[in-house]
């Protein structure tokens, strides 16, 4: 196993303030405990866990901004009912799409989605994007 070395560039410590400005919640109370990423609907359907997009948020990368997590997060508040330290995950995956929203990069559009991928993908995943993408 690898470890990765801390980075605690500007950039970085940046990048955690805004999405917990954005979010308003306390990225850094969060103690890994796993609860979040157990008690997820969607979890099967991502490709980091709620636990991994929240500590890759906690340390700064990016690249969390690369993932589907964010945008399959069905704000169901399953995981903000379980979490001992009360944080609200469906308000952090929000704050990384609006960063990527902002920038009018979607990434999904439900117009593009085929009958079949309509009847295949989860209801609740569906209602979620047509929330967050619709306006």
């Amino acid at each position: 196993m690898k470890i990765k070395k801390l980075d605690l560039s500007e950039e970085n410590v940046e990048f955690l303030v805004k999405i917990s400005d954005l979010s308003g919640e306390t990225v850094t109370l969060c103690e890994q405990c796993g609860t979040c990423s157990g008690s997820c609907p969607m979890v099967s359907e991502m490709d980091i866990t709620p636990s991994q997009m929240v500590r890759m948020v906690q340390l700064g990368e990016s690249e969390v901004m690369d993932t589907k997590a964010m945008w399959l997060c069905a704000s169901c508040f399953t995981c903000t009912v379980r979490c001992p330290r009360g944080l609200d995950l469906s308000k952090i995956a929000e704050a990384l799409r609006q960063i990527t929203l902002r920038k009018a990069v979607d990434y999904i559009d439900i117009r593009d989605l085929s009958k079949d991928e309509m009847k295949r993908l989860p209801q609740i995943a569906l209602i979620s994007a047509m929330r967050k993408f619709t306006g």
